[in-house]
C-alpha cells in the first residue's frame, strides 16, 4: 500500500512536466489504485462506528447535515496539510454513505473537498476516488482552492477534459464564492456558513444510536424467546419451568437509552451542538434514526411487558414455593428442637443467682425463637402480600399456610412468654427471700447486741428504729407470701406441646421449694417478734429508768428551788397578829408541797433501785441524786423550822402588842382598860428575842450558814419591830399619867347621875299629879253626860 501512494506521488509530479499521455498513464494508475480499494470497500460497509471509531475521529469526511438547493445532502471532506490516508478516507466514506436511506441517496450528494491546506495531487486523488465510491450519487464536486492557487492551466486541463468519465461536475471555487452553489446557512463556519456542527458530538450521538440499535434488537429477540418459553410452560404445566432463563441486558436501561435517543431526534439535535446557533439533524425522518428508535422501543416495550409478566408469575411461582419451605422449616424447628428446648427448662432455681442464670438461658433460647419468629413475620407478609393479589387458585393453599404457621408460633410463642413470665415471678420471689433474709439479718443483729444506755430519747429512738426494722420485716414477708402464690398460679397453669397436645409440666419441686422458703422465713420472723417482745420490755424499762432519774433530778431541783425561794423570798413577819398568822399558814402550805416533792423523788429513786435490779444494771442515783435530795431535804427542813420559829415568836409579839395597844385605848370605853404588867413584860420579852433572832443566820447540817433575804430586808423587819415595841412603852406611860383624871371623872359621873336620878323623881311625881286631875275631869265630864 506504501509503494502505490509513492507511485502515485512520482506520477503525479510527472504530470506537471509532461504530456497529456503521461497524465493518462498517471490517472490510470490512480484508477488501479481505487479499484483496490474498492474491494474492500465490501467488508468495510458492514463495520459499525465502533469498529472505526479512531478513524471516525479524524474528521476526515463527514455529513454536516446541510443540504445543497437540490435538498441533496453535502458530504464536506476537509483535506489537512499532513498525509491523509486513502484507506482511513475510504472506509469513512463507505461507513458515511450507509447511513442515509435510498430516497436520499437518490436526490444526490454534492461533495465540498476542501483542499486550501493540502496538494493537488491529493485532491485530484480524492475526487477521482468518489469515482469508484459513490459514482451515482455525486451531482456535484466542489473543490475549495487555496489564496495561492496550482496552475491553473493544469488543473482546469485535467477537470474538464475527465469530466465525461467521471460522470460529475466538478468546479474549482474559493471560499467566499462556494455561496454561489450552496445556501450559507447550509454551510459550516469554516466555509463562511452559520450552521452548526460538533463532529464529536456527532460521534457519540452515533455510537449511541448505533448502540441502542444492536442492544435492542438483540434484547428484542431474547424477550421473545423467553415469553414463547413461557407460555409453553403454561400449556404443558408438567414440564420443568426454566428459571435460569433471562435476558443478557436490563431492558430498564435499554428503555431509558432509547427513550433519550429519541428525545434528541425529536429536538433535532442529533448532529448538532448543544450551543447557540442553528442545529441541523441528518438523522431525521429521511436518513430513518426515529421511525426506526420509535418502531425499536415500541416492539421493546410489548415484549417487555410480557417478559414483566412473565417474570411475576416466575416470581410468585417461586415466592410460593419459597414460603412453602420455609413454613415447614419454621414449623418443623418450632415442633423439634424449639419444643424440646422448652420441655427440657421447667425449674425455677433456688437463688436469685441462679434464677439469674436461668433468665440468662431463656434469653439465648429466645434469641434463637426470634430467629423464626422473624422469618414467620417475614413469611406473613409474604402471604398477606399474596393474598391481596386475589389468585383463587393459590388461595386456599396459601390460606392453609398462613393459619398452620400462625397457630404454631403463636402456641410457641405464649409458652415462652408464660415460661419467661415464670421466671422473672421466681427472680422476683428469690430477690425478696433474699431481702427479706437479710432484713431479718439485720434485725436478728441488733437483737444479739447490748444496748448501751445512754439517755431516754436515744433509748426511744432505738426502740423506734427496732418497731420500724420489724415493720418492713413484716411487709417483706406479706410480699414474699404474695410473690410466692403468683409464682405458684403460674407454674400451676404451665403446659407444654407434645405430641399435637398440651401436656401439664410436673412442679412438685419447685412448689415444694417455694413453701419451704416462705415457711423457713415465717420461722425466722416469729422467733424475731419474741426476741422483739423481750427487747422492748427491756429497753421500756431502760426507759423508765431514765425517766425515773430524771424526775429525780427535777425533783431535787425543785427542791433546791423551793428553798432558795424560802430563803430569799420568804421574809416578811408580818404587820399585825392576823397577818402574820396568814403567812404562818402560807409557810405550812409551802412546806407541804417541798414534802410531797420531797416524798416525790424519793418514790422515783426507790423505782430506780428496782428497776436497776431487774435490768441487772447500777444506777447514777443510788450515788448522786439519793444524797442530794436528802442534804436538799435536811436543809429546807432546817430553814422552814427557823422560818416557822420566827412566824411564831412574831405572831406572839403581835399579839401581846396589840392586846397591850387595844386594852389601853380610850376608844374602847370611858374608862382604859388596866393592862397586866406581864404583858408588858412580854411584849419587851419577845421583841428583843425576834430582833436579835433576825440578826442570826440558819445554820445548816454541813455547817454552812445562809440568811433569810438581804440584810435591808432584815433591817426593815426589825425598824417595825422596834417601832411597834416604842408604840407599846408609849402607851404604858400614857395610862399612868391619866389615872387621876380617870378617877375625877369618875366621880362628877356618879354625881351627876345622882342629881339625874333626883330630877326625875320630881318629874314622875308631877306627871303623876298631872294624871290624877285628868282622869278627875274624865270622870266629871261622864257624869254630865
Amino acid at each position: 500500500m506504501t509503494m502505490l501512494y509513492a507511485n502515485l506521488y512520482v506520477c503525479t509530479r510527472v504530470c506537471i512536466v509532461c504530456d497529456h499521455r503521461m497524465i493518462f498513464m498517471c490517472h490510470l494508475l490512480c484508477y488501479n489504485l481505487y479499484v483496490y480499494f474498492s474491494d474492500c470497500r465490501v467488508e468495510l460497509a458492514s463495520m459499525e462506528a465502533t469498529n472505526i471509531l479512531p478513524i471516525l475521529k479524524k474528521r476526515l469526511a463527514f455529513l454536516s447535515g446541510g443540504k445543497d438547493r437540490r435538498s441533496g445532502l453535502i458530504l464536506t471532506i476537509p483535506l489537512c496539510t499532513e498525509q491523509t490516508s486513502m484507506e482511513e478516507l475510504s472506509s469513512t466514506l463507505d461507513y458515511l454513505l450507509g447511513i442515509p436511506s435510498d430516497k436520499c441517496k437518490a436526490r444526490g450528494f454534492t461533495v465540498i473537498v476542501d483542499g486550501r491546506k493540502s496538494q493537488w495531487n491529493i485532491v485530484k486523488t480524492v475526487v477521482l476516488m468518489l469515482q469508484n465510491v459513490i459514482p451515482a450519487e455525486v451531482s456535484l464536486v466542489c473543490v475549495v482552492k487555496p489564496d495561492e492557487f496550482w496552475d491553473k492551466k493544469v488543473t482546469h486541463f485535467c477537470f474538464w477534459k475527465e469530466k465525461d468519465r467521471l460522470g460529475f461536475e466538478v468546479i474549482l471555487v474559493s471560499a467566499n464564492k462556494l455561496t454561489r452553489y450552496i445556501e450559507p446557512c447550509q454551510l459550516t463556519d469554516e466555509f463562511g456558513g452559520s450552521l452548526v456542527y460538533d463532529h464529536m458530538d456527532w460521534v457519540n450521538k452515533r455510537l449511541v444510536f448505533e448502540k441502542f440499535t444492536k442492544e435492542s434488537t438483540s434484547l428484542l429477540d431474547e424477550l421473545v424467546v423467553i415469553n414463547e418459553s413461557e407460555k409453553s410452560n403454561q400449556l404443558d404445566k408438567e414440564r420443568p419451568p426454566d428459571c435460569n432463563f433471562l435476558p443478557s441486558l436490563d431492558p430498564e436501561t435499554v428503555l431509558q437509552t432509547g427513550h433519550e435517543l429519541l428525545s434528541e431526534l425529536q429536538q433535532r439535535r442529533f448532529n448538532g451542538s448543544e450551543g447557540g446557533g442553528v442545529a441541523w439533524s441528518p438523522m431525521d425522518d429521511e436518513l430513518l434514526a426515529q421511525p426506526q428508535v420509535m418502531k425499536l422501543l415500541d416492539s421493546l416495550r410489548e415484549q417487555y411487558t410480557k417478559y414483566q409478566e412473565v417474570c411475576r408469575q416466575r416470581s410468585k411461582r417461586s415466592q410460593l414455593e419459597e414460603i412453602q419451605t420455609k413454613v415447614m422449616q419454621v414449623v418443623n424447628w418450632l415442633e423439634g428442637p424449639g419444643t424440646e428446648q422448652l420441655r427440657t427448662q421447667w425449674g425455677i432455681g433456688d437463688s436469685i443467682r441462679a434464677s439469674q442464670a436461668l433468665q440468662q438461658k431463656h434469653e439465648e433460647m429466645e434469641s434463637q425463637h426470634s430467629e423464626w419468629f422473624a422469618v414467620y413475620v417475614e413469611l406473613n407478609q409474604q402471604i398477606a402480600a399474596l393474598l391481596s393479589a386475589g389468585d383463587e387458585e393459590d388461595l386456599v393453599e396459601l390460606k392453609g399456610l398462613q393459619q398452620q404457621l400462625s397457630d404454631v408460633c403463636y402456641r410457641q410463642a405464649s409458652q415462652l412468654e408464660s415460661r419467661q413470665n415464670v421466671l422473672q415471678s421466681a427472680h422476683e420471689f428469690h430477690g425478696t427471700a433474699q431481702d427479706l433474709s437479710q432484713q431479718l439479718d439485720g434485725l436478728l443483729g441488733m437483737l444479739c447486741a447490748d444496748v448501751v444506755p445512754t439517755d431516754g430519747a436515744a433509748i426511744q429512738q432505738t426502740l423506734k428504729h427496732l418497731e420500724e426494722k420489724l415493720k418492713s420485716v413484716e411487709g417483706s414477708l406479706a410480699g414474699l407470701r404474695e410473690k410466692g402464690q403468683v409464682v405458684m398460679d403460674q407454674m400451676s397453669n404451665q403446659t407444654t406441646w407434645s405430641y399435637g397436645k398440651d401436656v401439664p409440666i410436673e412442679n412438685k419441686e419447685n412448689i415444694d421449694h417455694i413453701q419451704g422458703v416462705m415457711e423457713d422465713m415465717h420461722l425466722r420472723k416469729q422467733r424475731c417478734e419474741d426476741m422483739v417482745d423481750v427487747r422492748r420490755l427491756k429497753m421500756l424499762q431502760m426507759v423508765q429508768l431514765f425517766k425515773c432519774e430524771e424526775d429525780a433530778s427535777q425533783a431535787v431541783e425543785w427542791l433546791g428551788e423551793l428553798l432558795d425561794a424560802l430563803l430569799k423570798t420568804h421574809i416578811r413577819l408580818g404587820d399585825d397578829a392576823q397577818e402574820t398568822k396568814a403567812l404562818l399558814e402560807k409557810h405550812k402550805k409551802f412546806v407541804d408541797v417541798a414534802q410531797s416533792t420531797y416524798d416525790y423523788g424519793r418514790q422515783l429513786l426507790q423505782a430506780t433501785v428496782v428497776l436497776c435490779q431487774s435490768l441487772r444494771c447500777t444506777t447514777r442515783s443510788s450515788g448522786d441524786t439519793l444524797p442530794h435530795l436528802n442534804r436538799v431535804w435536811k436543809q429546807f427542813t432546817v430553814t422552814s423550822e427557823e422560818r416557822v420559829h420566827r412566824l411564831e415568836m412574831a405572831c406572839s409579839f403581835h399579839t401581846a402588842a396589840e392586846k397591850v395597844l387595844v386594852q389601853a385605848s380610850p376608844e374602847q370605853g370611858d374608862l382604859p382598860v388596866e393592862v397586866e404588867q406581864e404583858t408588858y413584860e412580854e411584849v419587851e420579852t419577845v421583841g428583843k428575842a425576834l430582833l436579835d433572832r433576825l440578826t442570826v443566820p440558819v445554820i445548816f447540817p454541813d455547817g454552812s450558814e445562809q440568811y433569810f433575804g438581804s440584810p435591808g430586808d432584815m433591817a426593815s423587819s426589825a425598824v417595825h419591830i422596834r417601832d411597834k415595841m416604842k408604840l407599846v412603852e408609849g402607851r404604858k406611860l400614857t395610862l399612868h399619867e391619866e389615872d387621876e383624871d380617870v378617877e375625877q371623872l369618875q366621880y362628877d359621873q356618879i354625881h351627876d347621875q345622882d342629881k339625874e336620878l333626883q330630877d326625875d323623881q320630881e318629874l314622875q311625881e308631877v306627871d303623876k299629879e298631872l294624871l290624877d286631875g285628868e282622869e278627875l275631869e274624865l270622870e266629871t265630864d261622864t257624869q254630865k253626860s
